[in-house]
């Protein structure tokens, strides 16, 4: 009889319900693997149902709340019940909530204007239970500590919600300041999140037998770039034509380059994990400076900027996280399996090959990067699933026959 049957008979659940990242991850795997193929390859850069609202916004919006959206449900739904000592939602619970992620993606895969009510529904809905999930254990302990991602959830929420509301009534020229505005807040979620992952990080790169702990950044460091993207975030969404915003974003790419600062560890830096997250800050870091400079009348576009953030920052830091969260929470050793490596370089090559043309390097890419970059971000997915698959659908501790 096999392990699951065991199990089964048991009545002990899956190994995949057993807490958000388990099920989040892969989902969000699955999603990020179909929509750039489906973009290009099957669309050609258009969708078939999109008739009122751009392809290019719906485009953004399963990237920011779909892909994006379901990492950020795995992470918050795992590791709000490890920072408060709480239970983990799993089972039913967190069926429900692929549940009502779902319909949103498939409405958004095709654009289907049609179904708009629909999905912002469930989406409003996935998010209501996801803010409701992570201020539960807060709530139980009495304890403000981490509430601030609670904030960031409503606001997300609202920003789903008004994202919604202007593609109804044909105001997309305000749903795109929103989707830059859902991606700030992403980027908040990034600074918040690797402000906590890359302690534990550096200091296991250190020191392996976790006896030390010789890296304990400057608190006031790890929040300073979270405060400064907040702050470009609501210049830039209140006073869109102001250079404040720009000033702002050249601010949020210091503090980005700021905390690069605190990479000069000797040797441990060198490691995988180490360098994922230092070149998702360099990539933020670039990201805005390339906004600030091109409010500020430099000959750039600010869509690479974007770009720069959604792809390279955003993409490598999601990536970083599914495979350190996805050995820590599997049971294993942050010792990183050769897929892992090759996801997030696969994930950081993505980046560059998306913008460089855009920044008159390697201009013989121009035209294909777009396909390229589309390519070598489903690849890296594909890559993360095939080598963590068995990993994350093993019991913990049990072993996954992977290397």
């Amino acid at each position: 009889m096999s392990q699951h049957s065991i199990d089964a008979a048991h009545g002990i659940r899956h190994p995949l319900l057993a807490e958000g990242l388990k099920l989040f991850f892969p989902l969000a795997a699955a999603h990020a693997v179909l929509l750039p193929l489906a973009w290009v390859a099957l669309f050609g850069l258009g969708l078939p149902f999109a008739r009122e609202v751009p392809p290019g916004q719906w485009h953004a919006h399963e990237m920011i709340f779909g892909t994006y959206g379901a990492a950020l449900a795995g992470f918050l739904a795992s590791a709000m019940p490890e920072w408060t000592d709480t239970k983990a939602r799993s089972g039913k619970a967190l069926l429900l909530l692929a549940g009502l992620w779902l319909p949103g993606r498939l409405i958004g895969l095709v654009g289907a204007d049609a179904l708009i009510i629909i999905a912002a529904a469930t989406d409003l809905a996935f998010l209501l239970l996801l803010l409701f999930f992570v201020a539960t254990p807060l709530v139980t302990r009495c304890s403000t500590r981490h509430g601030s991602f609670v904030l960031w959830v409503g606001l997300f929420a609202l920003l789903e919600l008004a994202i919604r509301a202007a593609w109804l009534t044909g105001e997309t020229a305000l749903s795109g300041r929103l989707l830059h505005a859902a991606l700030a807040v992403f980027l908040v979620f990034l600074s918040l999140a690797i402000a906590r992952i890359n302690v534990v990080v550096v200091n296991h790169a250190l020191d392996p037998s976790g006896e030390t702990t010789p890296y304990r950044p400057h608190p006031g460091r790890q929040n300073l770039t979270a405060g400064l993207v907040s702050l470009q975030l609501a210049a830039a969404l209140l006073w869109p034509d102001s250079a404040v915003s720009a000033w702002l974003a050249l601010a949020a790419a210091a503090a980005f380059f700021d905390r690069l600062a605190e990479w000069f560890i000797g040797r441990a830096v060198l490691r995988a994990e180490v360098l994922a997250l230092a070149a998702a800050n360099a990539y933020g870091g670039l990201g805005f400076l390339a906004i600030g400079l091109s409010g500020l009348g430099a000959p750039l576009s600010p869509t690479t900027g974007l770009h720069l953030l959604s792809v390279g920052a955003l993409g490598l830091a999601v990536m970083a996280v599914f495979v350190i969260a996805g050995l820590r929470h599997s049971g294993r050793d942050l010792v990183l399996p050769a897929s892992a490596k090759y996801a997030l370089a696969a994930m950081a090559a993505a980046g560059l090959v998306r913008t460089l043309p855009e920044l008159g390097i390697g201009a013989g890419l121009a035209g294909l990067h777009y396909t390229l970059a589309a390519m070598l971000w489903s690849a890296a997915f594909v890559i993360w699933l095939v080598g963590f698959w068995p990993i994350l659908n093993a019991g913990k501790g049990e072993d996954s026959g992977c290397g």
